[in-house]
């Protein structure tokens, strides 16, 4: 009989149960694996659900088979014995039963194929990630006791720690993004071997620690398993900088915890990936511009320092080229409010909002959860300074679409008026326009044409005459 908890994955239009008639009426075992049966057993929405499948089919015959049932297949990754397949609106991905093992010096696993799921979920990264279910009685084969470490909510490995971290180090991180993910607790002995061979993840490719890092740090408990990365020594080959925030605390200058702080900051922020990065990274230049005084400890301009610093650890992460200009923007201006403890001007809103830009909205978030003090009362003072920031923005908005920050005329139009060709004098007209259009509101092209008509004739350029709107 079929535990209720499962019966939706016989539904006949889902995969599973498609694709169990497809492959046992062609002679082959079929398992559904993974996430998948993982998450089926904590009953979690079948909607989110990736269907993985193991077969004892090769690839190609994979690919005969799914192309019978699919809309498309896909055989990029058949090499390692994956072959995807779309049908409708879903994505499956359908491998051989194998195991894979990292040579020393390697970044790519060796694959090799067996013939049975015992092996294959043998290889894999944690129990509660090797329970398969058979598509024709729905019965699971847990040879790892993964049901048992899903109910006491255990992260542990399969094999021993040390053979399943050695066959691939990216597993040592993962350990952490599924207790970030799940709220499972890490099995002493995994994190035991993470401390004694963490200097392995040096031969995993960036690009897989960063996807790695990006699940976690959008992950629904990110600050205890950063602080895992972090105590069990392995933040410092991938991401140095962490580890480094834990500075030795003066009796004499007390300042706060920083990497306390900057986990808390992770974990206010919503899950959106810019931000939270942001939010990992906005604190890491205060090591390096730490400095003791009379009036206690500062960290001036630990922002500059800081985007730089994120720029260069997340180019090496290999992030986009975007989402590094987005987080580094965010490090750089997220002490930008506090600087103004007198009020908002109008010339401070304004240069606010064009320096923000599209990340106007999550800066003023990572403001806000950059406030984790103790104190009550300055927590509401900061809290109600970003309100009147806030409410400033939307009354000049109102006002002075300042979404649409420039200049009443464009270069092409001064280039016209002006007679002059590109070049870096323009940049400089329109530049001071902008300044101005910050400083002191809007102001109509009649100025501008003037303003540009004063810039030319102060360096002995040709006059170019009454602006436009005065000849009419």
């Amino acid at each position: 009989m079929i535990p209720e908890r499962l019966e939706f994955l016989v539904a006949p239009e889902l995969p599973p149960a498609q694709l169990a008639d497809v492959f046992t009426k062609a002679g082959h075992q079929i398992f559904l694996v993974g996430g998948s049966v993982r998450d089926a057993f904590l009953e979690r929405s079948a909607n989110d659900f990736d269907f993985d499948f193991a077969t004892d089919a090769r690839p190609e015959r994979i690919a005969e088979l799914l192309e019978g049932w699919a809309d498309v297949v896909y055989t990029v990754g058949a090499t390692f014995g994956t072959v995807a397949a779309r049908k409708d609106d879903r994505t499956v991905e359908v491998t051989t039963f194998r195991r894979e093992v990292y040579r020393d010096d390697s970044r790519k696993p060796r694959v090799t194929f067996s013939d049975d799921i015992e092996t294959d979920l043998g290889r894999r990264d944690f129990t509660v990630n090797a329970i398969a279910l058979s598509l024709m009685e729905m019965d699971p084969v847990d040879p790892h006791g993964g049901l048992a470490d899903l109910a006491h909510g255990v992260l542990r490995t399969p094999l021993d720690p040390s053979i399943s971290f050695s066959d691939d180090p990216l597993r040592m991180l993962r350990l952490f993004r599924f207790q970030a993910t799940l709220g499972f607790e890490p099995d002493p002995a995994a994190l035991e071997a993470v401390r004694s061979m963490s200097d392995r993840l040096g031969i995993v490719s960036a690009e897989r620690i960063r996807d790695e890092l990006s699940k976690l740090i959008v992950a629904p408990e990110p600050a205890r398993a950063l602080s895992g990365v972090v105590s069990t020594g392995l933040a410092k080959y991938f991401l140095p900088e962490l580890p480094a925030l834990a500075m030795e605390q003066d009796p004499n200058q007390r300042h706060k915890d920083v990497l306390a702080h900057t986990f808390a900051v992770v974990e206010k922020a919503s899950p959106d990936l810019t931000l939270r990065l942001a939010a990992l990274f906005h604190d890491i230049g205060k090591p390096d511009t730490r400095q003791f005084g009379a009036d206690g400890v500062s960290f001036h301009h630990h922002e500059v320092v800081g985007a730089r610093m994120t720029r260069r650890r997340m180019k090496e992460l290999r992030y986009p080229r975007h989402i590094i200009d987005d987080v580094a923007q965010l490090v750089f201006l997220h002490l930008r409010p506090h600087t103004l403890k007198m009020g908002w001007t109008d010339s401070a809103v304004r240069r606010y909002v064009r320096d923000a830009g599209h990340l106007l909205p999550l800066l003023n978030e990572l403001v806000r959860c950059d406030v984790t003090t103790a104190n009550a009362r300055r927590e509401r003072a900061i809290q109600s300074g970003i309100d009147e920031l806030e409410a400033r923005i939307e009354e000049l908005e109102e006002k002075e679409e300042l979404a649409r920050l420039r200049a009443p005329i464009d270069g092409h139009q001064v280039m016209a008026y002006l007679g002059i060709g590109p070049g870096p004098g323009i940049g400089d007209i329109m530049g001071l326009m902008l300044e101005r259009r910050i400083d002191q509101g809007p102001f109509s092209p009649s100025e501008a044409y003037q303003m540009a008509r004063e810039w030319a004739i102060a360096r002995n350029l040709p006059d170019p005459g009454p602006p436009p709107d005065e000849e009419e």
